[in-house]
């Protein structure tokens, strides 16, 4: 072949390398991909995410949060503080720059390498220059760019399930702060009645009215309610903790006020006939693992393409020799003989990760159906026995509580059965405080099984909440 024939043969190649240069060379997105992040979230929350790059992003948040923590917090307030400033999260979002920085290289040409000898044999000089230029790279540019492009949009769906598993741990550490909070308020109120009736007990026994049988076991009453006091105080430090690191706060920021009671239990329950369906449309791990199973499925027919020349380079050579005028021109091509490698065992491997994506995409189906149900019967099961509480339980204590001590006064029952009744009035309203935490809890559960990732719907007391929030 000679020059000539060589070059012409050479142009089809060279025109699209040109049109390659001209419209492949990727960039950056103006947003990183946040819009993206953006949209999921506020589409199943409601609520707005930053991502904080910048000292006017933070002076943006700042502004944001600050009136928010002058007033006593709801849980929106709270959720919105968490989404904004929560140091964790926005250490995930830069998931997405990673992402997209992969996918801009793939959308890259290759740098060709260029080779350049100069060797003296005596008196005589040979220079040698040599152009490569990677050929497979180019061709398999375009599909290595989807793959990335996939994985980019699994980052977006990544960080914005990490978003969305923010609200629910905050929601959840909300309602556990507030239920503690509103605790210790009323063991603090008992904690006053039993110490004024442990002390009149004291002074009846010193005149030689009761016993001190009967001293004892009013004192023992009130140790009780002391201990109950001062665990009740230390579950508030630890749920108000727990909130107060998922809002991000620290310093002065640490003082900020909850209201004193829970939200009032909603008239009815919300009623869901179609929650299994929406889970399968809008749960974020769903699109993530069909987004996987696409980009496993590309790159399984990439890796079949290039089962046997997976590398291959063009070099054009121009080399001059000292003792002759002329030069040498002429063109290279290396590439990897199939020998002893023929591509099976990577060819298996992609095949092998897919069939494993699959199942794993069907195992993810049927968990979050199941999921789903269960969190619902979960929030159906808390509101009957909030509302159990609310309606019959407490009434009925406290219409028992009130005619015992007419019995009482009239000396119709003993102290005995007085005390006894103070214990179990006791225990229906520290009962009915945890049944409307768990309701609120079970509700934040049931919107997460729908639209976020796998939430563990089961077992909403404060110990597995605890574990949630961290």
């Amino acid at each position: 072949m000679t020059m000539r024939q060589f070059s012409q043969s050479l142009r089809p190649v060279a025109i699209a390398v040109s049109v390659l240069f001209l419209g492949g060379c990727a960039s950056f997105s103006a947003d990183g991909g946040f819009n993206t992040v953006q949209s999921l979230t506020k589409e199943r929350t409601g609520q707005n995410v930053k991502w904080v790059k910048t000292d006017e992003d933070a002076s943006d948040v700042r502004k944001t949060i600050d009136p928010l923590l002058a007033k006593p917090l709801s849980v929106d307030d709270a959720v919105t503080i968490a989404l904004l400033n929560n140091r964790g999260l926005q250490a995930n979002y830069a998931e997405l720059g990673i992402a997209e920085s992969s996918l801009v290289q793939a959308g890259r040409i290759p740098n060709p390498s260029f080779t350049f000898g100069r060797v003296r044999r005596g008196g005589d000089l040979e220079v040698d220059r040599k152009l490569m230029i990677p050929v497979m790279s180019l061709l398999t540019m375009p599909f290595a760019t989807k793959i990335e492009s996939r994985r980019f949009e699994q980052a977006q769906l990544r960080a914005a399930g990490d978003a969305l598993a923010v609200v629910d741990a905050t929601r959840r550490a909300y309602f556990s702060a507030v239920a503690a909070q509103e605790t210790v308020k009323y063991m603090r109120q008992v904690k006053d009645s039993t110490e004024a009736s442990a002390e009149l007990a004291r002074k009846m026994t010193s005149v030689g009215n009761w016993s001190k049988l009967e001293h004892s076991r009013e004192q023992g009453f009130y140790a009780d309610v002391t201990v109950q006091l001062a665990k009740a105080m230390q579950t508030a430090t630890i749920e108000r903790e727990k909130l107060t690191r998922l809002m991000g706060l620290w310093g002065t920021n640490t003082a900020f006020k909850l209201p004193d009671r829970l939200p009032a239990l909603p008239k009815a329950p919300e009623e869901i006939n179609d929650a299994e369906a929406r889970a399968m449309q809008n749960r974020l791990d769903i699109l993530m693992t069909k987004r996987e199973l696409s980009g496993l499925a590309d790159s399984l027919g990439l890796t079949k393409a290039t089962r046997f020349v997976n590398v291959l380079d063009v070099g054009f050579l121009h080399n001059s020799y000292r003792e002759s005028p002329t030069t040498e021109n002429g063109f290279e091509v290396s590439f990897e003989i199939p020998l002893f490698d023929w591509g099976t065992a990577r060819v298996s491997k992609a095949e092998a990760m897919y069939m494993q994506a699959v199942n794993r995409s069907a195992e993810l189906a049927i968990n979050a159906r199941s999921e789903v149900r269960q969190a619902y019967s979960t929030y159906r099961g808390a509101y009957d026995i909030a509302r159990h509480y609310r309606d019959e339980v407490v009434p009925l204590k406290k219409r028992i509580s009130e005619e015992q001590m007419l019995r009482y006064n009239g000396m119709l029952i003993g102290v005995f059965t007085l005390l006894a009744d103070a214990r179990d009035q006791v225990m229906s309203v520290n009962g009915a405080i945890d049944a409307l935490r768990d309701y609120w809890i079970a509700e934040s559960a049931l919107k997460m099984a729908q639209t976020g990732r796998s939430a563990d719907a089961a077992g909403l007391g404060s110990a597995k909440v605890g574990a949630s929030a961290d």
